[in-house]
């Protein structure tokens, strides 16, 4: 699908761009076709030129029963840069969407309640894989605790030791 951009149209090359048609956005663009006069060049004609687009979306948000959030195009385009970025790599999105990677980390990409799930549900699978807290194999004095590198003795070499009043780190001179 071409995408004709006024905004950047006086940069070179940067007059459109090409972007694939997302499988969500198929059924309804086919059926624009369908209802498209022969030899109609655009798919969406009722808006053409200096229509306030905002003011239309805010009348068809409040006729769904929702309350319009600020910013209506903008977080429109951040959710679904975000969301093609949690699909394609960062310079792909990017590109699909027409604006640089440091463009959309700055202003689009957005960390989702989806994506706070998909940690704790990695965290907590991890904790069962490694069969949870407490699953520590138990040593003697002395020995290496298992997981950890050589030089690593368990905790109970600490434990019953005195603190000198300075702490754990000797005094420095000239502080």
């Amino acid at each position: 699908m071409t995408v004709r951009s006024k905004k950047t149209e006086h940069h070179e090359g940067k007059a459109s761009r090409e972007v694939p048609i997302f499988s969500e956005l198929r059924p309804f663009l086919e059926e624009a076709w369908e209802q498209a006069e022969v030899g109609q060049e655009y798919v969406i004609t009722r808006y053409r030129g200096n229509a306030n687009l905002r003011t239309q979306l805010q009348k068809i948000i409040k006729r769904a029963g929702v309350t319009p959030w600020p910013k209506l195009w903008q977080n429109l385009r951040a959710s679904r840069a975000t969301e093609l970025a949690g699909v394609f790599p960062g310079h792909v999105a990017s590109a699909f969407l027409g604006h640089s990677e440091r463009v959309a980390q700055k202003h689009y990409w957005q960390v989702t309640d989806e994506d706070f799930k998909k940690r704790a549900q990695n965290t907590t699978q991890q904790a069962h894989a490694r069969g949870g807290i407490g699953s520590q194999v138990p040593t003697s004095r002395g020995q290496q605790a298992p997981g950890f590198p050589g030089d690593a003795l368990s905790c109970h070499v600490l434990q019953n030791q005195q603190v000198a009043r300075e702490g754990f780190e000797p005094p420095t001179k000239g502080l």
